[in-house]
């Protein structure tokens, strides 16, 4: 009922995602107040895309604060007290659950819903929606991971495969590295795979990984992979948060990772500066995919706005394909709006065009809880160092099944 009457409201003084031209406002001439919290890193770019949204909506006088709240603090900043926190706020995707379930999102009405799922890339929509309700405005699709390489060193033709990858860093007295100890990373190789991971509401999270995936492929055999990676004289296994100063110690050829390591990675590799998707690993005898755990910067609207219709609205205009481009040519950041992603502009940058492309060919939005994020560390710290004990993998997958299906306490 709320979304119905807010609907109403919307329709009658907002503007359209597209053109960002605005009807005639039919309020009192009372100044709208928003507050907005975007990271420290957008301030300037949402000062230009706040006037421009002012400027779209010549009628109605907008008093919109901007503040300062990194996405990654958004959740529990907001959930401190939803009732003093901003009316539109930046957060990264993997914190909608908790939001959703804390009832501070406004859902997007039918209208916008209709709009974004037409213009956004599927992943962000799927992202952004809870038991079937969208509830967030899609803004980038860049977070993810994917391979850089060196050319010089690794040929296009070679970086599709962690083996010729390997061999080549090794010949050359260089290294390839990725982050083996978190669940971000280590649960590439089984999204890949078409391994599954299920967020529960009790707070645990089911696996299948223990068992046989959807396109035959053993989970042991995923494991064993790993470890074989692991254990090549020419793999680094780079400690997570560790990756821009292993960049930067000249001694990679080759390393998994994201967007924000790209100008260290173009520093270190120099007129070999290349990225693409991510490699294939041999397990089971035969090439297997990597996927990328994406993830997504959305717009949400706070359900206790006082002024939550033209908040909506609002929220539109920052996640629409102009201010996306926008986005992108102050922040380099990757859009998620499909018109966007296929510009010549975004095609250009190699880093965003590579995390785009592996999003785009097997991305997979990760779906999980704590029990996840905590069991899969220290299964992946034994993955890291080539497992040392030789423990049987199949004990460990189940274990580590077991573990995360715990319940939250």
């Amino acid at each position: 009922m709320a979304v119905t009457a807010l609907a109403g409201c919307g329709s009658s003084s907002g503007t359209s995602r597209s053109s960002g031209s605005a009807k005639k406002a039919s309020g009192s001439g009372e100044t709208v107040a928003l507050k907005l919290w975007a990271s420290e890193e957008d301030q300037d770019l949402m000062k230009d895309l706040t006037d421009k949204f002012k400027e779209a909506n010549p009628d109605t006088k907008f008093d919109i604060t901007i503040g300062k709240v990194s996405e990654a603090d958004t959740k529990d900043t907001v959930l401190k007290d939803p009732t003093a926190a901003a009316d539109v706020f930046s957060f990264a995707s993997d914190q909608i659950y908790d939001l959703v379930d804390a009832g501070v999102l406004q859902p997007v009405q039918d209208e916008d819903k209709a709009t974004i799922e037409k213009e956004e890339v599927e992943s962000s929509v799927t992202a952004a929606t809870v038991d079937d309700t969208l509830y967030a405005y899609p803004a980038t699709a860049d977070n993810g991971y994917f391979l850089y390489y060196d050319k010089n060193v690794i040929s296009d033709d070679d970086a599709k495969t962690w083996d010729t990858i390997l061999a080549d860093s090794q010949k050359a007295g260089k290294k390839a590295g990725m982050v083996l100890n978190s669940g971000y990373y280590v649960a590439g190789f089984f999204y890949g795979a078409d391994f599954t991971t299920v967020r529960n509401d009790d707070g645990s999270t089911t696996l299948d990984w223990n068992g046989t995936s959807s396109s035959g492929v053993k989970g042991v055999d995923v494991a064993q992979g790993m470890v074989d990676i692991a254990k090549n004289p020419a793999f680094m296994s780079i400690k997570d948060g560790d990756t821009a100063n292993q960049i930067a110690s000249g001694k990679l050829a080759a390393i998994i990772s994201g967007t924000w390591d790209s100008q260290a990675v173009q520093k270190a590799f120099g007129d070999g500066y290349a990225a693409t998707t991510l490699p294939t690993y041999t397990a089971g005898g035969k090439q297997v995919d990597m996927a990328s755990a994406s993830g997504f910067k959305f717009w949400g609207v706070n359900k206790n706005s006082k002024n939550v219709g033209w908040a909506m609205k609002l929220a539109m205009f920052l996640s629409n394909k102009d201010s996306q481009m926008e986005r992108f040519t102050q922040r380099a950041a990757g859009p998620a709006n499909k018109e966007d992603m296929a510009s010549d502009a975004v095609k250009k940058d190699i880093a965003i065009s590579a995390i785009l492309e592996q999003n785009s060919k097997k991305g997979v939005v990760q779906t999980v809880t704590q029990t996840f994020w905590d069991n899969t560390k220290t299964f992946g710290e034994t993955i890291a160092q080539g497992n040392p004990k030789n423990e049987d993998l199949q004990t460990l997958l189940d274990n580590l099944v077991k573990a995360c299906a715990q319940k939250s306490e």
